[in-house]
């Protein structure tokens, strides 16, 4: 077994998803060791599991987050398409119905990479634990800080059992299994037999753990990347820190999805095809996705606020998509598909926004990051390009001003607050004027806000510049500052210079491949 690292170079991240993975990729190199602690055993490959239901929506990483993840991760652009996922040009091979109209498809402005959520999670996963400076101990629930106020010292942890582990490791924890660090491993998974080891094999199977042993693993960094269920903010109260400001906005959104192997034709090379709610018609506002994904499939969700929710039923999916959105394309499309899933449901669509970097007091070495410190309404995509994006600045402000200087964590606290900001008024911004979505409606701001962004929508149907201009914002490449230089102002008062579409820019080829002529 290799020497245990001093535990003060040692990274701890919590949460092996997409923002527990880049985050520690980020830290790599900086700190000695990096040790990504999962609640669940994670597969080999693409497949599903427990602590990621999401993954059975649609998802798509907007090319400001892919430049971010290909920076931390160089080729995993190409390990993608190699592995099925599609490059997908903005707006060129995008079929959007926005609020005010049909889109053009414009020159290529930016771009999307689709593809299934457990695709995306293996293949960067497999980069990052390739790398022998990060370790994964899977299997394994945290319980909550070591430290106190003044500094997180580490976290303290429980195994929750599960299989033998599956690569080389060593975990270092006293006898009782109650305090510790772990040792120099590459990779251990919690097993129901044997007992909380103080030392592992380098080769074979490995140490095992019995399910409900405890112990702590020790870091000069702690990152929280657990997603939305997030207990950091119980856990800080817990070492006597006050509570956190916390916002929230609730749409009332229901998500429905299904996965469908596209036609033969269509099965390579077509559009995403996207049809919007118009919040000027009032009443429930429902929406639609269908996006090309691997395999020659398309993964459709669609969605609706409160009273115009889609169904949980099968049989009630396509009725809804050609019936109840503006436009019946998607379920058009659909009729010429074959289901192959159920209907995946959820109402986890709540905008939630803890404001760590507003706190009074933060304590050294502890860094919260992706959806554990901002979670957005899905239905604008945002989350996985905010997560990549925030992994490069933490990587960023670690380098610029040492491991383990004084305020480090919340210099990254408040640097993480920038992409967060520009993704969060993205969907509040929208999500705000769903009847309930807050205790007082949109505020005057809001209002006026929302009145300039739908004139911009309304110049972007027929104005390719302006167009590039919103995609600029949409893709997290440039901020919102952009929207609000005198030529974007000037031509949003002239309103589109050309007409508006009558129906769908889908090409004849692409109507006939899909069955529709």
């Amino acid at each position: 077994m290799s020497e245990p690292s001093n535990p003060a170079r040692t990274a701890v991240v919590l949460g092996g998803s997409h923002a527990g993975m880049l985050a520690a990729r980020a830290l790599a190199g900086l700190a000695d060791r990096v040790v990504v602690v999962e609640r669940d055993v994670l597969p080999d490959g693409p497949a599903p599991r427990k602590g990621l239901p999401q993954a059975r929506h649609a998802h798509m990483l907007w090319s400001g987050g892919v430049r971010a993840v290909e920076e931390l991760l160089p080729g995993v652009t190409e390990a993608l398409l190699a592995a099925g996922a599609r490059r997908a040009p903005v707006t060129t091979d995008m079929v959007v119905m926005g609020a005010r109209g049909w889109f053009r498809r414009w020159p290529e402005s930016h771009h999307v990479i689709l593809a299934g959520r457990d695709l995306l999670d293996a293949t960067i996963r497999a980069q990052v634990l390739a790398d022998e400076r990060i370790e994964l101990l899977s299997g394994v629930e945290v319980l909550g800080l070591a430290g106190d106020a003044g500094a997180v010292t580490g976290v303290r942890v429980r195994a929750r059992g599960g299989p033998a582990p599956t690569a080389a490791a060593a975990l270092g924890a006293d006898a009782g299994a109650r305090a510790g660090a772990i040792g120099g491993s590459r990779s251990a998974t919690s097993s129901t037999a044997g007992p909380a080891p103080d030392s592992g094999s380098a080769t074979g199977a490995g140490p095992t753990l019995d399910a409900g042993a405890e112990w702590v693993v020790s870091g000069g960094l702690v990152v929280d990347a657990t997603g939305r269920g997030s207990r950091v903010g119980r856990w800080l109260t817990e070492l006597g820190l006050p509570e956190v400001e916390r916002r929230e906005v609730d749409s009332g959104l229901a998500y429905a999805s299904r996965l469908y192997r596209a036609p033969e034709q269509a099965r390579s090379g077509y559009p995403i095809v996207n049809v919007q709610p118009d919040p000027r018609a009032g009443g429930p506002g429902r929406a639609g996705f269908l996006l090309p994904i691997e395999d020659g499939h398309w993964i459709a969700t669609l969605n609706g606020t409160r009273g115009g929710e889609p169904s949980t039923e099968n049989d009630d999916f396509v009725r809804f998509a050609r019936e109840e959105l503006r436009h019946p394309v998607i379920g058009e499309l659909l009729e010429q598909a074959e289901p192959v899933s159920d209907v995946a449901y959820t109402r986890a669509t709540v905008n939630r926004r803890h404001f760590y970097e507003r706190m009074p007091a933060w304590p050294e070495n502890l860094t919260v990051v992706g959806d554990a410190l901002a979670a957005y309404n899905p239905l604008y995509g945002h989350g996985l390009a905010v997560a990549a994006q925030s992994a490069v600045i933490l990587r960023d402000v670690v380098r610029r001003r040492g491991w383990g200087s004084a305020g480090l964590s919340r210099r990254v606290q408040k640097a993480v607050a920038r992409p967060v900001s520009t993704a969060w008024d993205l969907a509040v911004g929208q999500d705000v004027f769903c009847p309930g979505a807050t205790e007082d409606g949109p505020t005057l701001r809001d209002r006026l806000v929302a009145a300039y962004v739908g004139r911009l929508m309304l110049t972007a149907t027929g104005n390719g510049r302006i167009a590039r201009r919103v995609t600029d914002v949409t893709s997290l490449e440039r901020g919102p500052e952009v929207l609000l230089a005198p030529s974007v102002l000037l031509a949003a008062a002239l309103g589109p210079w050309k007409p508006a579409l009558t129906g769908p820019p889908l090409t004849g080829d692409e109507l006939k491949r899909a069955g529709l002529e």
